[in-house]
């Protein structure tokens, strides 16, 4: 995206390096037309652990092992992560309105200390400058999709139809994937590719525990099933791509939104725990028509994809431009 002096502005994306909220960063960024310059930093000790608006000198409290952030600033800042908050503020405050700040997901600060906040609808936050999804945003785009289609289709050219991708998380901090999950998913699974003659694509994440996938492969052996064992070209995408349906587990709301985008039947496992936010978010995807529970069945079904980045980038897009014809404005105005 250029703008009317036909310059590429520059665009910085900062975060604690997790890859779920770099995913999102950089997926409204490149939605907004930007080629971003990641940023991944680490505020030192005890300043992290602090509130953000504690912290009395945010780019001093900067770790070494991470990337420094000096002037000159960009023209835009898009920041995710609670160790991004302090130094979003702070940046926007050097570049004195020279820099236009997107706070992606709930701040739990003062709204107007950015220019733009994208944050799902289950964090409930309301202000003029709240731009609220129904998901995450991501990179999964028609594009990507048709790409990773031609490229990983004579991989999987002899599996049976319908195919399956089964999209596996792990542990976090509300919910529990154990190994009697894993049985009780796998053998679901086997009735799956037994009773509607289907392939299953499975794809473990980082955080899959071992247990699980050694359950998973005893009960998907002598069936038409490929587990991806973390070595060569992740085939993530790829499997979004050339599914008939997604199996996702219900620990990460990117990986739900990811499929949800793709708008191709998303079957959900559910796993022990969760919390209100996630109730609230899965509660809003089934009502919405795009998620349904994974019952060992596949009932194909339609529905409007997800557009979460896109419907985002635009209402970025309409705050920047009026951002910039202001800064325009006040340039062009008589000192005095």
């Amino acid at each position: 995206m250029k703008d009317s002096r036909g310059l590429n502005p520059q665009c910085w994306i900062v975060t604690d390096g997790k890859i779920g909220m770099e995913i999102q960063c950089i997926g409204l960024a490149e939605a907004l037309g930007f080629e971003p310059e990641v940023k991944q930093i680490q505020v030192r000790r005890p300043w992290r652990w602090l509130p953000p608006l504690w912290v009395p000198n945010p780019l001093g409290s900067l770790g070494p092992k991470k990337d420094k952030l000096a002037p000159p600033w960009p023209e835009v800042l898009i920041a995710s992560g609670r160790q991004s908050i302090a130094v979003s503020i702070a940046i926007r405050r050097a570049a004195a309105g020279r820099c236009f700040t997107v706070q992606i997901q709930n701040p739990v600060v003062d709204p107007t200390l950015f220019d733009a906040i994208v944050t799902p609808r289950h964090d409930r936050l309301k202000g003029s400058n709240v731009i609220a999804t129904l998901g995450a945003m991501n990179r999964v785009t028609p594009a990507r999709l048709a790409e990773a289609a031609r490229h990983f289709a004579p991989q999987w050219a002899e599996m049976p139809r319908p195919l399956i991708a089964v999209v596996l998380g792990g542990n976090n901090r509300v919910y529990r994937f154990t190994k009697s999950v894993g049985a009780q998913l796998g053998r679901k699974l086997a009735e799956l590719a037994r009773n509607h003659n289907a392939g299953i694509l499975v794809t473990p994440s980082r955080r899959t525990p071992p247990d699980v996938i050694a359950a998973l492969r005893a009960a998907l052996q002598d069936l038409p099933a490929r587990i991806w064992d973390g070595q060569g070209e992740n085939p993530y995408l790829g499997y979004l791509a050339l599914a008939d349906a997604v199996v996702v587990t219900a620990d990460s709301v990117n990986m739900v939104s990811e499929a949800a985008t793709t708008g191709k039947p998303v079957y959900v496992v559910e796993l022990p725990g969760g919390s209100r936010k996630f109730r609230a978010f899965h509660t809003a995807l089934r009502e919405a028509g795009k998620t349904r529970s994974f019952e060992g069945r596949f009932e194909p079904w339609t529905y409007e994809p997800l557009r979460d980045t896109q419907d985002a980038a635009a209402a970025i897009q309409t705050r920047l431009t009026a951002w910039r014809e202001s800064n325009t404005d006040a340039q062009r105005a008589p000192a005095g």
